[in-house]
């Protein structure tokens, strides 16, 4: 049923006719001291027909007048304010972005799908997995524990690259968000940690060298090691216990940039 039928009909089983409605509105938009919050009879009818969409004031308007709620109201129009940190990563592909623990409830693990074509750029975390055209569930996990969350490696970060590509998922585990010293005898078995920074996230091997985190990138990457003062500006999220990754480079002229851009750093350091 179409927003508007579903508005009349939630003003006829309260037995309110649009004229009423014009008269209580006015009373708001009195008492708030602005006409935006009034709804004319010819308004609401057109609005109930389809041909126009209300805007915030004239929806909570309605809110009260109705007696329902703010959020139902919009959620009439597609509009989940719910839903405001699930898609995210859809507005800003480009960062490394840490996901909710919503995310794993029924997949350990999920594959970045590209979207319009373009791969996310940065590192981030996400409240949760969008359902449709973004990433979305593959693989299903054996029990969902609670302490796991997901972060999306953006399509800019090559600290792990090629072990972790741009554009994968990490599942993290929670429990583990401090720093061990354990023996390890691979770049498989050496931990790889999620942080968060001042300015976002980031995925990595770790080392503390006195009050200064070092994120240390894979052997064969572009990416520098970066410094961080912690825990001040830089916290472990978790320990990364699993990844799903391309089994193909990303776009040619994204990792040509960050070779080129490492060479820079490089050349800054050594003057």
């Amino acid at each position: 049923m179409p927003a508007g039928q579903k508005l009349k009909a939630l003003r006829n089983n309260r037995n309110i006719t649009v004229r009423e409605v014009e008269r209580a509105s006015r009373r708001i938009a009195e008492a708030k001291g602005d006409k935006r919050f009034r709804i004319s009879n010819g308004w609401l009818a057109q609005l109930e027909k389809g041909v126009s969409e209300p805007g915030i004031c004239k929806i909570f308007s309605l809110s009260v007048i109705y007696q329902e709620q703010f959020v139902d109201l919009i959620r009439l129009y597609d509009v989940d304010i719910n839903e405001i940190k699930k898609y995210a990563p859809v507005a800003s592909p480009t960062l490394t972005q840490l996901l909710s623990q919503d995310a794993g409830k029924h997949d350990r693990l999920a594959a970045v799908i590209p979207i319009s074509g373009q791969r996310p750029t940065g590192t981030s975390l996400v409240p949760e997995i969008p359902g449709a055209g973004g990433i979305t569930p593959f693989s299903p996990g054996e029990h969902h524990r609670v302490s796991l969350t997901y972060g999306h490696i953006g399509s800019d970060d090559f600290t792990m690259y090629p072990l972790i590509r741009p554009g994968s998922l990490v599942e993290i585990d929670t429990d583990q968000n401090k720093l061990k010293s354990i023996a390890w005898h691979s770049e498989f078995e050496r931990p790889i940690y999620f942080m968060e920074l001042r300015d976002g996230y980031a995925c990595g091997w770790c080392e503390l060298n006195g009050n200064q985190l070092l994120i240390i990138p894979h052997h064969l990457s572009p990416a520098s090691i970066r410094r961080f003062p912690y825990p001040r500006e830089a916290e472990i999220v978790g320990r990364v216990t699993g990844y799903n990754t391309y089994c193909i480079d990303p776009e040619p002229e994204s990792l040509d940039t960050a070779t080129e851009q490492k060479a820079m750093r490089a050349k800054s350091i050594s003057k």
